[in-house]
């Protein structure tokens, strides 16, 4: 069992999720249940999952939250893809969204490689 404040993904995730819940402000109200809600949702869930996880007893335990936590990453790329496609997202800040999505996936590959190979 970790704390999960220590671990460089869980930070990058936390700040993907302070980024997005910026971006988002400037949706139109309409979408306040909609995309917003959706993408805010989404990034919350990597994070929260990595949290999760490492409290865990075992490494296999760990692992399957980090998997969830890709999966997380993977459903706020597709929002960002369509939030710019909508025109609620500027081309730039898609990009600089998006890139630090696939970041933390990178990240969350990385450690579950790791938690497995331990094993």
């Amino acid at each position: 069992m970790q704390d999960f404040r220590n671990l460089k993904v869980w930070e990058k995730a936390h700040s993907l999720t302070l980024d997005v819940y910026k971006a988002s402000k400037s949706f139109p109200r309409d979408e306040m249940y909609g995309m917003t809600s959706h993408m805010r949702r989404a990034s919350v869930s990597i994070g929260a999952n990595i949290a999760e996880g490492a409290c865990r007893r075992g490494d296999a335990d760990f692992a399957r939250f980090l998997q969830i936590a890709v999966g997380s990453a993977s459903e706020l790329e597709y929002h960002l893809l369509l939030a710019r496609d909508l025109e609620l997202l500027k081309a730039s800040d898609y990009q600089r969204l998006s890139d630090e999505a696939v970041e933390v996936k990178r990240m969350l590959a990385s450690l579950t490689q790791k938690l497995r190979a331990d094993n």
